[in-house]
This record gives C-alpha cells, structure tokens and sequence, in this order.
C-alpha cells in the first residue's frame, strides 16, 4: 500500500515535495558522490520543478533523466526534454546533466537499443523518480493496452527502456509513439514519488487501488506492486 501524503493546497504540496527530492537527492551524493533523478513531464510536476532549480544543491553531481519521452525532437511541441530544460535545468539546476531518450532514430523502435545502453550507463539503485499519472490510469508511457506495454510491464524483464504505441485518444493526443522507463527501472528507485492534483485524479487512484488489471490501468503497476514504498502527493 502505498504512503499518501495529501495536502490542503498545491502550494504546501511543492514545498513538501520539493524539499523530499533535495533531501533524497543530497543523501544519495552523500553516500555515494553523485545522484540520479527520474523525471517526468506534465504541468502538474512542473512547480515542483521550479521550486528544486533554485535549491542550491550541489546539482553537477546530479543526472536528471527521463522517465519517458514523446517521439519528437526536442524543438517540437510536445518535448520532454526540452519541457526538462526549461523548468527544472534553470537557476542553480543549470549544472546538472541531462539524460534524454529521443535518439536519432526514425522510429522509437529502432532508437530502443540506443537508449537502454545510456540508461544502463547510470549508477543504480536511481535515487528519486517522479511520476505522475492520466485520467486513463497511465503512468510514465504506460497507457492503457498499448503496443509494448506487456513487455514494459514485465517483472521478469531486466530491461531499463522500452518503445510503446498508444493507443490514439484525448490523453495522448497526436503523440502515440513513445519511448519509457520500463517498470524494472522505475523499481529501481529508492525514492518513487506520485504526485497527482485535483478531485478527478484522486478519484482515478482510488479506483486504481481497487482493481488489479494492470492493462486497463497501468498505474497500478507501480501501486500494487509490494517490492518497493510508493507516496502519493495529493492536494485539491
């Protein structure tokens, strides 16, 4: 089960989650000189964002790296990347490094190779890794029934990346093709962090921690899953 950590409003929810991250993070240089920080993108994490580039952390020790990535250059709309440089590598974060997944690869495919020799380069275990979550269920680029989800899903699997074609709908929009962290990797992090907003989102997890069928709601892969604590960061 996971540990909520639910908030009044979005304001303490960014001061308490961005103080988690720099806490999480200045424990893993501690301990081992460097740290690695699984982001994803979306408008909801991207306060807390703002608020962790001007932390000053020693974030030249720091890799942020995606948890997934639309299939399109990082000047097209739509970049994870390019959403990453602008909201969190600012300010003081402007020293850390930044591990993308678009490769130059026709299709996310054929870049899937490229990709899991980068990710498999980062020290493991990962220290932090934000995720958040759809009103379909998905997480990371876990949509629902998509093209690669089973094998990304997969516990038995030791792959760190893995190409996903959702399913076209108004959560996707025009970008289908995907490239993600697979649920090996995401487990891998020491801190995993949930971070949803809003009476609909909230009314998703519940419904998510009541089912089992990973397929229809992919989130429930990380939340049912008994080998690593999960918190979920909720406000209104």
């Amino acid at each position: 089960m996971a540990e909520e950590k639910f908030y009044p409003d979005r304001e303490r929810l960014v001061q308490v989650l961005a103080h988690d991250c720099a806490c999480a993070l200045q424990q893993g240089i501690s301990a081992r000189g460097h740290a690695t920080f699984l982001v994803s993108g979306g408008s909801t994490p991207e306060p807390v964002y703002r608020a962790l580039s001007k932390r000053p952390l020693p974030w030249s020790q720091i890799t942020a790296a995606l948890v997934d990535e639309r299939w399109v250059d990082p000047s097209q709309r739509g970049s994870n990347q390019a959403f990453i440089q602008q909201c969190l590598l600012q300010d003081c974060a402007a020293e850390a490094t930044l591990l993308a997944m678009k490769t130059s690869h026709a299709t996310a495919a054929e870049g899937e190779a490229e990709c899991e020799r980068a990710y498999a380069r980062l020290p493991r275990p990962f220290d932090v890794c934000i995720l958040g979550m759809g009103a379909d269920g998905h997480t990371a680029s876990w949509f629902p029934h998509a093209q690669g989800l089973a094998p990304a899903l997969n516990p038995q699997s030791e792959k760190l990346c893995s190409a996903i074609t959702a399913r076209p709908s108004e959560v996707t929009g025009a970008y289908t093709e995907r490239m993600t962290l697979t649920a090996n990797a995401i487990l891998q992090a020491r801190h995993i962090n949930l971070l949803i907003t809003g009476q609909e989102k909230l009314n998703v997890y519940r419904e998510a921690l009541l089912g089992s069928d990973e397929m229809e709601m992919p989130v429930r892969a990380v939340l049912k899953q008994a080998l690593k604590p999960v918190t979920v960061y909720w406000a209104p």
